[in-house]
């Protein structure tokens, strides 16, 4: 059985709101979908560490498959890490519990890209694991929902490759940007490179969906964001979809996440490298109608807070229905402003998702009675 074997999609929803083409009801997944709010998931997670777990195909898999079998989703995310791309060229990195991501060796000056960077490594070897649990997982899914592949985006892998962990500030990564500015490239674009064959490999697998995770914006000036981060993932984009080309692999939807890059957002859109934009919470109703009126093509994705699921139901479907007036039902994936946070309740994970596909049918309904 090879990869293109894969069972028959029962719920393209999501692929047909990339598309821009009529939907029934409005699409959702959640970032962070799988993981440490789940109960199941803390199941494995005390017999296993974190990147075992991302190491193991049969593990990332079942963890991947939880949150489907639990909730209504419209997508899957493949269970990994962004920084498995550090560790693939090299570098150690270390989940501490309650802390999060930690680098004990972190990139200090620009001599120890040399250093602790293997140029040489290939994302097809040294990520072979993120592959096979694409396969295994796109094919265990038995067509039930599209599985969603993803990659960190060259300015975040960089941020956290120099800071060593989560910084409030990015301090000593920006540093690098104004004092190494030819260094900084040169690392940008080393990871820019390995990204675009990690994301192909991915599709290769299985993956029907991409999406480009650029976290660290909101440090960044808008010419900082124009010179060290658009153009990457600009890079990454047109690298993805001639590299596809070039093996004869089915074009995906690519969907672009760049947290806080308010002051970029029409940029992203403009230039057609992108399916889907993703939001944050940030992002006000006027710039959202703003991006529909100026690229009528894009579909955007996004963009409850995170926090508004630790609300009652009433006040949820609420802040739903609100969402959904905002967006429309068209070109159009629901999802939150980040990712889910660990002591989410189940049930208000459940209502958030029902209560998108209820109130959407509704205004769907109620836009055919009219029309």
């Amino acid at each position: 059985m090879s990869s293109t074997d894969f069972p028959p999609l029962k719920n393209d929803l999501i692929l047909r709101a990339c598309r821009g083409e009529s939907i029934e009801r409005v699409p959702i997944w959640i970032m962070r979908q799988a993981g440490r709010y789940l109960p199941e998931y803390k199941t494995i997670s005390s017999q296993h560490s974190f990147f075992e777990v991302c190491r193991t195909p049969s593990l990332a898999c079942e963890v991947t498959l939880q949150p489907v079998r639990r909730f209504d989703l419209d997508a899957a995310i493949i269970f990994s890490d962004i920084l498995v791309i550090p560790q693939a060229l090299g570098m150690q990195v270390d989940m501490v519990a309650n802390e999060g991501p930690c680098f004990p060796q972190p990139l200090k000056v620009p001599d120890d890209i040399t250093k602790q960077i293997d140029r040489t490594r290939k994302a097809s070897v040294e990520l072979k694991y993120v592959y096979e649990a694409i396969t295994l997982t796109r094919r265990t899914l038995d067509g039930q929902c599209p599985l969603i592949g993803f990659s960190g985006a060259p300015w975040t892998l960089m941020s956290y490759m120099i800071e060593g962990k989560a910084s409030a500030t990015m301090s000593k990564a920006k540093r690098w940007l104004y004092s190494y500015e030819k260094e900084s490239h040169d690392l940008l674009n080393l990871l820019a490179n390995f990204v675009i064959d990690h994301l192909v490999e991915q599709i290769a697998a299985g993956a029907q969906l991409v999406q480009l995770f650029e976290s660290h914006c909101s440090c960044l000036t808008p010419d900082l964001f124009n010179r060290f981060s658009f153009t990457y993932l600009c890079q990454i984009a047109k690298g993805v979809r001639e590299e596809l080309s070039k093996r004869q692999l089915p074009s995906v939807p690519f969907i672009v996440f760049a947290k806080d890059a308010h002051y970029g957002l029409q940029d992203l859109a403009a230039t057609g490298l992108f399916d889907v934009i993703s939001l944050d919470w940030t992002i006000t109703s006027t710039c959202i109608q703003s991006l529909r009126n100026e690229n009528s093509k894009i579909v955007l994705q996004g963009n409850l807070d995170p926090c508004a699921l630790y609300s009652s139901k009433e006040n949820l479907e609420k802040f739903v229905r609100e969402m959904l007036q905002v967006f429309g039902t068209k070109k159009y994936i629901a999802n939150l402003g980040h990712g889910i946070y660990p002591d989410m309740s189940t049930d208000n994970v459940k209502w958030f998702i029902d209560a998108v596909h209820e109130i959407s049918k509704e205004m769907n309904d109620s836009n055919e009675e009219k029309a």
